[in-house]
């Protein structure tokens, strides 16, 4: 009779075969963008804050904005070709050394050097690379092409710098899942202190005697 009434009030219970759909969103690796968002936020703070630095350099001994805005031109250009180049050398060596892991490991096992592993393109690292620094290094151009008087040009200068240097903390912190907080604050103090030294060497050197 036991068995009868087991049968007659079978319950059918389902189980998951696994967590993976259920915890696909929680346990996805946002270590897997670091390279990519590594580059990118290097590549756009560097320009940032080097052409926006070498602006105020420029400013701290001299008020023309002509020379600002070529100073700072000069300087996206050969900080683009800069990263550019160094992210393709780089790149480069990177992809040299996992073929020849790969030769080691195909002629230990005794198979093909043929993998479905994704290869870094320098090529393509370069490019992003170059664009990244010469979005990051536009801004400060930007906000100094227009504006005449001399006092205002560096605060805006200063300012959109300031706002940026927000703005790329947070899109990392956001894109890596760490802390705003921390990140936009990193960021914006090292910009800060980056043009204020260049500042304020620049003033030093010019009031010694030496103009451009």
């Amino acid at each position: 009779p036991l068995f009868f009434m087991a049968s007659a009030n079978q319950v059918q219970i389902t189980i998951p075969k696994d967590n993976a759909d259920r915890n696909e969103v929680d346990e996805f690796d946002y270590s897997q963008r670091s390279q990519w968002l590594r580059a990118a936020i290097l590549g756009a703070n560097d320009g940032l804050v080097s052409i926006a630095s070498l602006m105020m350099g420029v400013g701290a001994v001299k008020d023309d904005v002509k020379a600002m805005i070529l100073t700072g031109f000069a300087g996206l250009c050969a900080g683009a070709c800069s990263m550019a180049i160094g992210e393709f050398v780089s790149v480069y060596s990177q992809l040299d050394i996992e073929r020849a892991q790969m030769k080691r490991v195909a002629g230990i096992n005794g198979t093909s050097e043929e993998s479905g592993k994704n290869m870094p393109n320098p090529f393509q690292a370069a490019f992003a690379s170059a664009i990244a620094f010469s979005l990051g290094a536009v801004v400060p151009l930007l906000a100094a092409a227009f504006v005449t008087e001399y006092e205002v040009r560096l605060a805006v200068v200063v300012a959109a710098t300031t706002l940026m240097l927000v703005v790329f903390g947070w899109v990392g912190a956001v894109l890596g899942k760490t802390r705003v907080g921390r990140s936009c604050g990193r960021v914006l103090v090292g910009g800060w202190m980056a043009m204020a030294i260049t500042f304020g060497l620049t003033r030093l050197l010019g009031a010694s005697g030496l103009e451009m």
